[in-house]
């Protein structure tokens, strides 16, 4: 395996008697895009929270790029959680002047050109844009940083149908070369084609975890279609 960027070892949360991640230990390797799959509940918004230091483990150790959770970590990592944390009331270039001033490695150049190829005015205010286009300039913040690590919690949940496969392509060229992707989603059939690996998160625990030709090839299926059979969904 190439070298590790993320190191899980014997991981557990608890929510009082609700294990919502139950002794994990898991290692993903940098350069790679993996979908993190699983029903409500599995664990995975849990997960993603804990990597960018925003819950700690009930047990378990916890490793990016050689770092517990801290700031030495949060420095690798580009987090977009499934629900927008911006400020309505802030315009979206004062958000580019916010990320700017907070993360050494955002690509303020990067994030305009996003902007513009999908058609968002810098000077409207986040209020006044859709909710759809509020989670693209969420999104653009998030890929315009040179981290190591981008962890995305749903990243096309709000954006209609037609619009998804700019945002993966958007996706796909704006990551940092090298970088590891961990995505989560419900919307495997639309996202499937960009994993090289997959995660299935069952009852806070790992279910399987492979490339995403060796599933398909074993199963004969695609990872659409084995997540339903797994989850009788």
């Amino acid at each position: 395996m190439m070298d590790p960027i993320i190191q899980l070892k014997h991981l557990s949360k608890h929510f009082g008697k609700t294990k919502a991640l139950d002794n994990v230990t898991l290692t993903i390797p940098k350069g790679k895009i993996i979908g993190l799959l699983g029903p409500n509940g599995s664990g995975k918004s849990t997960l993603f929270k804990i990597l960018n230091g925003l819950l700690a483990p009930t047990e378990g150790e916890v490793l990016i790029g050689g770092h517990a959770p801290s700031i030495e970590s949060k420095g690798l990592i580009s987090y977009l959680p499934e629900r927008t944390y911006l400020n309505d009331w802030m315009k979206v270039h004062e958000l580019l002047d916010f990320f700017e001033d907070f993360y050494e490695d955002f690509q303020r150049d990067k994030a305009m050109t996003m902007l513009e190829a999908l058609h968002i005015d810098p000077k409207a205010a986040l209020k006044t844009l859709s909710k759809g286009n509020k989670e693209k300039v969420q999104l653009i913040l998030v890929m315009s940083r040179k981290a190591e690590v981008y962890l995305l919690d749903e990243p096309i949940g709000g954006v209609d149908p037609a619009a998804r496969d700019y945002i993966l392509s958007t996706i796909l060229s704006n990551y940092a070369e090298g970088a590891t992707l961990l995505i989560s989603t419900h919307l495997i059939s639309d996202i499937e084609k960009i994993f090289d690996e997959v995660i299935f998160l069952k009852d806070g625990g790992i279910y399987d975890y492979a490339s995403v030709e060796d599933i398909r090839e074993k199963s004969g299926q695609s990872i659409d279609e084995l997540f339903r059979e797994v989850f009788k969904c």
